[in-house]
C-alpha cells in the first residue's frame, strides 16, 4: 500500500428537512451573526424561506449575500467579504451549487478578523494562511460535492479560472437536505448527477493519490449515484431518491478531495470557460470520449466499476468486454436523461476545437492524475470524437 493522507469535513448531518435546523446549528457554534452566501435563484425560489426564521428564535443575527453567478468572478467574492466584514459575521453558510458553496469557503477565509491576505495571495496550493470563520455549507444540488472539498474554483478573466486548495476551506459542517433538492429540473438534476459520477469514477482511477479510503468511497458513490439518477430525474419529487443522490455527491467528493480528478475535468474546464456550459454537463459531454482514450491503460479498472453502474443488466466478459460495457453506458445516460450528447448540440462550433485543446493542456494539475498521459493532440482527437 503507497503511504496516502486523507481529510475531509468535520462533520456531515444527512437529513431530510434538516435545514430548518440551521439557525441551531449556528448557535450551536455560539455564532451571534451569520453570512448566508448564495445566488439569486434560491431566493427567488423561496429555498431560504423556511430557514430564515429561525434565526430571530434563535438571537442570532442573520444577512443574505444572493449574488452569486455560474462560474463566480472574483468580485463576487469581494462583496460578500465586504459585506461579512460589515455585518462582523462569525460564521459563514454556503447555501446553493458548487459556486455558493466556493465563494462562501473563500468568504469564511477572507473575512476573518486576523486576516492579513487577499484572494489573489492564496490562489494556488497550501497558499492560504491563518484561520477561518466557522463554516456549514448546505448543498441545493447533488453533484460537486464541495462541501466535503478543500479547493474552491474562482473565473478570473473571460474565459479562465484559478482554484484555491488548502485544508483550511474545509468546512465544520456538511448540512445533506433532500427536501431543498425537490424542484431542481430534471437537465439541472441529470447534469449535477452525471458530474458526481465523474467525481466517483476519476478518483478511483486517478495517477498519483488512489487510496483505499477513497476507493471505497468511491465506489459507494458510484454505486448510490447509478442507482438513483433515473429516478431523480424522472420522479424529482422522490425524496429518498434525491436523498440517496446527495449522500452519493458527498461520498464522490470526499474520494475526488483525496483522490483527484483528471482529463474528464480538464477537458470540460474549456467548455465551461468558453461557452459557459454548466460544469456538470461540460463533464457529461466529454466523459465516454475520455474513457474510451483511457481505456488501453485503465480497463482492469474500468471493469472493477462496471458492476456499480449496470446492476443485474451487466454481461459476463474480460476487463475490456466489461469496460466497453461500462462506457457504453456511460454514453447513453446524457440522451435518456434530456440532455445533449454532442458537443455540436450544446452550441460549441467545430472551429473552436484547437483552442478548447490548446486550453485543456493548461490544466495540468489535473492531466498529471490522469491514468494515461494526454497530449495537445490526444485532446483535439477527444473533441472530435465528442464533436
Amino acid at each position: 500500500m503507497q503511504p496516502f493522507s486523507f481529510a475531509t469535513t468535520a462533520q456531515i448531518l444527512c437529513e431530510a428537512g434538516a435545514a430548518v435546523r440551521l439557525a441551531s446549528l449556528c448557535r450551536e457554534r455560539e455564532a451571534g451573526s451569520v453570512l448566508i452566501v448564495t445566488d439569486p435563484g434560491i431566493t427567488r425560489f423561496g429555498l431560504l424561506d423556511a430557514v430564515l426564521p429561525g434565526f430571530a428564535a434563535e438571537g442570532v443575527s442573520v444577512a443574505v449575500y444572493d449574488q452569486v453567478v455560474a462560474d463566480p468572478p472574483e468580485a463576487t467574492v469581494r462583496a460578500a467579504v465586504e459585506q461579512a466584514k460589515a455585518l462582523k459575521a462569525e460564521l459563514i453558510v454556503g447555501f446553493g451549487g458548487g459556486s455558493s458553496m466556493d465563494v462562501a469557503k473563500l468568504v469564511a477565509l477572507l473575512a476573518h478578523p486576523e486576516c492579513r491576505q487577499s484572494l489573489a495571495d492564496i490562489y494556488g496550493v497550501g497558499n492560504a494562511k491563518g484561520r477561518r470563520l466557522p463554516l456549514i455549507q448546505v448543498p441545493t444540488t447533488a453533484g460537486t460535492g464541495s462541501e466535503v472539498t478543500q479547493i474552491a474554483i474562482i473565473t478570473t478573466g473571460e474565459t479562465t479560472k484559478l482554484g484555491v486548495v488548502s485544508p483550511l476551506l474545509l468546512p465544520d459542517l456538511a448540512l445533506l437536505d433532500a427536501e431543498l433538492t425537490l424542484g431542481l429540473p430534471p437537465a439541472v438534476t441529470a447534469a449535477t448527477g452525471i458530474d458526481a459520477m465523474v467525481h466517483a469514477i476519476e478518483a478511483y482511477t486517478t495517477a498519483l493519490k488512489k487510496n483505499p479510503l477513497s476507493d471505497l468511497l468511491a465506489r459507494e458513490a458510484l454505486r448510490l449515484l447509478a442507482g438513483n439518477l433515473h429516478e431523480a430525474v424522472h420522479d424529482g419529487q422522490n425524496c429518498a431518491a434525491r436523498q440517496a443522490m446527495l449522500l452519493g455527491a458527498c461520498l464522490a467528493g470526499q474520494a475526488f478531495a483525496n483522490a483527484p480528478v483528471a482529463a474528464v475535468h480538464a477537458l470540460a474546464y474549456p467548455l465551461g470557460g468558453h461557452f459557459h456550459i454548466p460544469h456538470g454537463l461540460s463533464n457529461a459531454l466529454v466523459l465516454p470520449h475520455v474513457l474510451r482514450f483511457n481505456a488501453p491503460v485503465a480497463a482492469p479498472l474500468y471493469a472493477e466499476l462496471a458492476p456499480l453502474l449496470l446492476g443485474e443488466r451487466l454481461q459476463p466478459g474480460n476487463a475490456e468486454q466489461l469496460t466497453a460495457q461500462f462506457i457504453a453506458e456511460l454514453a447513453a445516460l446524457n440522451a435518456r436523461c434530456g440532455l445533449p450528447s454532442r458537443l455540436r448540440d450544446a452550441g460549441v462550433p467545430e472551429a473552436m476545437l484547437a483552442q478548447l485543446a490548446s486550453d485543456a493542456m493548461l490544466q495540468q494539475r489535473l492531466l498529471v492524475n490522469n491514468p494515461r498521459a494526454v497530449t495537445e493532440a490526444d485532446a483535439l482527437a477527444i473533441y472530435r470524437a465528442a464533436y
